[in-house]
């Protein structure tokens, strides 16, 4: 049976359809070959993306760059340093827009010239692998792009021209014939030969197959380029069928014709660029807008930082708690222990001095115990303070030099708990004193407000030994104690310097020109003047009968409390006298008073250029020169001691207005003892005090230490003597030899005076917290004798009142020699009621005038108190003042020429002096005085009958001429007697009629005067020869 004949076109189309079949199945199998091979690069891109990412984000710069003009930009914007995270990210935002913005309006660039095909490449070597390329070396891009690398990208469409040729070699089959090339529109780098587009997420060339799991197979195309990348641990090979890749056909050399799309021929250079500088603008607005938050931010923070911290200022300026001037008491000054009981913690203020002997209870620092740990010196202040600073020194020592050199200071409100002062980085240290007598003061940059303050020694010289003083200010809402004396006046409380000084005395001047007068007693060694003020009804006269006083001050330029307190008297009897005070007004009109401020000028010029606080306890106590003006005048002391002792007073010698030696003024005497001296002795003072520093008593003269008297048969009974006497008696030696040996001869009324000042004093009787530097040596009264505290030799008082009429005693206002001008107003007011009471007292006791029978006043006229072996004189116009304590007193003027008269005064207990005015009358001393002159001789006592001109005799008559003489010695001897027993007895019988008119003129005096012969004349033969007799009672060297 002949098969049908099938027709060829059946034929044809079943076999188009089997190969259709065929060619379907194998294009099955090939996609899913292509989609396996794919997956697997995929994840390997992802793991070689995501380290290329990562060492993106670790460096400042593209390992790659496509166009040039990128590249420029890239070294332009390359950071010399390392970038901070936020220019990372920055950058990385950056980079994602312009990506964004590239994928939605991709640039068109002009046809690329396809690669020439290159044969398979060989695998390498499996056991060497090629050296990664260097960093700084770069490929060479075919065209410039602008398309930024991204993390992920996703395939770009494909043009139309390209689908339509892959869908028709897929229908023919011709494919694997004619492999396509991939078209790299969005490769951002060209694919070199050891290099594989990474970013593309088209289909690549797939390898050959390989063996699996073969650890040492190498393909260049997936190493990536990067010179920094960190190499990591290989992925296991897959596991997949290798039979499933498709061979790679060999390349040909022919490349097939492609057509660029229509899109690539329009030039989208200048938008893209407008485009990027768009980009570039608004990233460096962003950038700017971070800086400038960051700015802010910074700003506020230092802002923050400014307010918490203070900034610096000048320290606050506060006056000193008191430690030198004893305002803190005892109790409130605590140490952690003491060497043993003469430095304890109360020896540990400023200034504080030691006793002679420093093995003594008074020693001059706080020292503490050196086998201590811990070391401290606490001050309690009572209540909150404000406390800015401290001030220290070393210990008062002539032998030891010790001090502390750093300390900490600590604070508390408790005692408990206790905070170092703190710098912000550590505990402040301060440093402390380079020797031991200059204060250092250390200031706070902020003060503390606290109640307790600790000193914390850390390292010191010698032992450890300090004085302190602590500078704080009350809070404002603290209450006034009662220590704190508001001032009642409005004066001027503050320092002034030698212009401010003159300037004020001149302002004073010009507001009471009819009581006031300024003038000048000298000039200093340095050529400035001292000032006075003489505050009187009359300025500028002495009017008789009104007696002078004085207040001077300075005498230590370093003792400034009482050159301000005059001051302040200036201002205040001004005031008061313009304001009809009545008290000052009786004074200004009946006592001529003078003032002066200073008496040292150069050097308190020196201790006010160091302020207070800071000058040590010498500085400015002397002159210039050198000299301590107090103790530089003469020593009229020994001259009237040596006097007394040979019984040469008042014969020889008298017992007021001692000469002073003629050499003296040649000697060393300083420039401002001198002015002193000469305004002394013109004017006739009778009352006068100097104010001092350093101590808060009074003393009274003498000054000076009287050595004691030898106990033999002239002064006084031996030593054996003593156990025969009684208690009373021994003690009355005792007294004499010691004590009573300083006393002058008005000393009930030095201790009155003394008195006089010290219990009018707010202050200066206080005697629970001792005095300044040692025990109360005044038993509380305030007073005491100075030779018996601390004897000079030459002192401004003993010489006052040995060459001149004036009483003159020191004061010592207070432990602080320099106080602190907030101290003022109390010192005025514990010191005011005290300066206007001694002067007062100028007028206790008696005055009056001295003249003759023709109503002349008599000069250099001698008024003598009996009792009191201390007399005064009249001044040039015939007055003179006695002053006295209340009672009778028999009061003897004489003159020369005339007749002595006696009368008897009485004082009572009234502000005013009693009047008591002599008469004298004419004597036959005053022809003596005229013979003497004419012959210039002298009298001279004769002991012994003149020699007989007739030598016959003589030998032969020896003993009768002894006779003779012996009986003459006794008439000497008693007529002697006779005038000691009416000088004792009161043989001449004085009876004295006084009438007082109630007017205050001068009484008139009636002296009756009857003499009486002693019972013993009647011994004496009245025809005997006689005898020269001569009055002891005046001085034989006087003119």
């Amino acid at each position: 049976m002949q098969a049908p004949r099938v027709p060829p076109c059946a034929t044809l189309f079943a076999l188009c359809w089997i190969l259709t079949l065929v060619i379907n199945e194998e294009l099955v199998n090939a996609a899913r070959s292509d989609q396996r091979t794919r997956s697997i690069q995929m994840r390997r891109n992802g793991d070689i993306n995501s380290k290329r990412e990562d060492l993106q984000d670790g460096f400042s710069e593209d390992t790659q760059m496509d166009e040039p003009e990128a590249e420029e930009m890239a070294e332009k914007q390359k950071p010399k340093g390392k970038k901070t995270p936020e220019e990372l990210l920055a950058a990385k935002a950056k980079k994602a827009a312009e990506k964004e913005a590239k994928a939605k309006k991709p640039k068109p660039t002009k046809k690329p010239k396809p690669p020439k095909p290159t044969k398979k490449p060989k695998p390498p070597k499996p056991t060497k692998k090629p050296k990664p390329p260097k960093a700084t070396k770069k490929p060479k891009a075919l065209k410039p792009t602008t398309t930024p690398m991204t993390r992920t990208t996703k395939p770009t469409r494909k043009s139309t021209m390209e689908e339509e040729e892959e869908k028709l070699l897929l229908e023919l089959g011709w494919d694997k014939l004619f492999p396509t090339e991939p078209k790299e529109t969005e490769i951002e780098n060209p694919i070199g030969p050891d290099q594989v587009d990474i970013h593309s997420k088209k289909d690549v060339i797939t390898p050959p197959p390989i063996k699996e799991h073969d650890p040492d197979y190498w393909d260049a195309r997936h190493e990536v380029p990067e010179p920094d990348l960190i190499p990591k641990n290989r992925e296991p090979a897959s596991t997949d069928d290798p039979s499933i890749y498709l061979p790679i056909p060999e390349e040909s050399t022919t490349t097939p014709r492609t057509i660029a799309p229509w899109y690539e021929e329009y030039d989208y250079a200048d938008l893209a660029a407008k485009k990027l500088e768009e980009e570039l603008e608004k990233a460096r607005k962003a950038k700017e807008e971070k800086a400038e938050k960051l700015r802010k931010m910074w700003e506020e923070e230092e802002e923050e930082k400014r307010k918490k911290t203070v900034a610096y200022a000048e320290p606050k300026k506060c006056p000193p708690l008191g430690m030198e001037s004893h305002r803190v008491e005892d109790d409130q000054i605590l140490a952690s222990s003491m060497s043993h009981h003469g430095y304890s913690a109360l020896r540990g203020r400023l200034n504080m001095q030691s006793s002679a002997d420093e093995d003594d209870v008074y020693g001059g620092a706080w020292c503490a115990d050196t086998e201590e740990k811990e070391h401290w010196f606490q001050v309690n202040a009572h209540r909150e303070i404000e406390f800015t600073g401290v001030v220290t020194q070393g210990r008062d020592s002539d032998s030891h030099d010790d001090f502390v050199s750093s300390y900490f200071v600590a604070f508390s409100n408790d005692s408990r708990d206790w905070t170092v002062l703190h710098d912000g980085y550590a505990e402040w240290l301060f440093y402390g004193n380079v020797d031991k007598d200059t204060p250092v003061m250390t200031e706070f940059s902020y003060p503390v407000v606290a109640r307790y303050i600790r000193i914390l020694p850390q390292s010191w010289n010698g032992s450890l030994c300090m004085r302190i003083e602590v500078l704080g200010c009350p809070l404002p809402t603290s209450y006034p104690t009662e220590n704190d004396v508001p001032p009642t006046e409005d004066l001027d409380y503050r320092h002034h310097n030698y212009k401010e000084m003159r300037q004020m005395m001149k302002v004073i001047n010009e507001e009471c020109p009819n009581i006031t007068r300024i003038y000048n007693i000298g000039k200093s060694s340095q050529g400035l003047k001292m000032y006075a003020m003489e505050i009187s009804d009359n300025p500028g006269e002495h009017e008789t009968g009104e007696p002078e006083f004085r207040y001077t001050a300075g005498l230590h330029g370093n003792e400034v409390l009482g050159r301000e307190l005059l001051l302040l008297l200036m201002q205040f009897l001004c005031k008061e006298y313009n304001d009809d005070n009545p008290r000052v007004r009786h004074l200004v009109e009946s006592v001529r008073i003078h003032l002066v401020p200073s008496l040292n000028p150069d050097a308190y010029e020196l201790a006010y250029e160091m302020g207070s606080e800071m000058g040590n306890w010498a500085l400015g106590h002397w002159t210039e020169e050198g000299y301590d003006i107090f103790q530089n005048f003469p020593d009229l002391n020994s001259i009237l001691w040596g006097a007394e002792d040979r019984g040469w007073v008042p014969r020889v010698i008298p017992n007021h207005h001692i000469p002073i030696p003629e050499n003296f003024l040649n000697g060393s005497v300083a420039t401002e003892t001198k002015a002193i001296i000469s305004w002394m002795e013109r004017t006739p003072f009778v009352l006068g005090a100097n104010l001092q520093g350093g101590e808060k008593l009074v003393t009274y003269p003498f000054d000076m230490q009287r050595p004691p008297r030898p106990a033999d048969g002239r002064g006084g009974p031996a030593q054996q003597d003593y156990q025969h006497m009684n208690e009373e008696t021994w003690a009355r030696i005792q007294r004499q030899n010691e004590g009573a040996l300083r006393e002058t001869a008005d000393e009930n009324l030095f201790r009155w005076l003394a008195m006089t000042y010290a219990h009018s004093h707010l202050t200066m009787t206080e005697n629970h917290r001792g005095s300044c530097h040692t025990d109360d040596v005044t038993g509380g009264q305030g007073i005491i004798n100075r030779a018996s505290w601390k004897p000079v030799v030459g002192s401004m008082n003993d010489f006052s009142y040995l060459h001149t009429n004036c009483f003159e005693i020191s004061i010592f206002l207070g432990c602080d020699k320099f106080p602190h001008e907030s101290e003022l107003a109390s010192e005025w007011e514990n010191n005011r009621e005290a300066l206007l009471a001694f002067i007062e007292q100028v007028n206790r006791g008696i005055k009056g005038v001295v003249r003759d029978i023709d109503g002349n006043l008599l000069a250099n006229a001698t008024v003598s108190v009996e009792g009191i072996k201390h007399d005064v004189k009249t001044a040039a116009t015939g007055d003179y003042w006695r002053l006295l304590n209340p009672g009778e007193y028999r009061v003897t003027a004489r003159a020369d020429g005339y007749s002595s008269q006696t009368r008897l005064c009485i004082v009572g207990y009234d502000a005013n002096a009693s009047p008591c005015s002599f008469t004298l009358t004419k004597s036959n001393w005053a022809r003596i005085q005229q013979i003497m002159a004419q012959t210039r001789k002298r009298p001279r006592l004769v002991t012994n009958t003149p020699v007989n001109n007739n030598r016959v005799n003589v030998e032969g008559s020896g003993a009768a001429l002894a006779r003779k003489n012996g009986r003459l010695r006794r008439i000497q001897l008693m007529r002697l007697q006779k005038q000691r027993l009416e000088k004792m007895n009161g043989s001449m019988t004085t009876e004295t009629t006084t009438t007082t008119p109630p007017t205050t003129t001068l009484p008139p005096t009636t002296i009756a005067t009857s003499t009486t012969d002693a019972w013993f004349h009647q011994w004496f033969d009245p025809d005997s020869e006689p005898t020269t007799d001569y009055n002891f009672e005046h001085r034989i060297d006087e003119d």
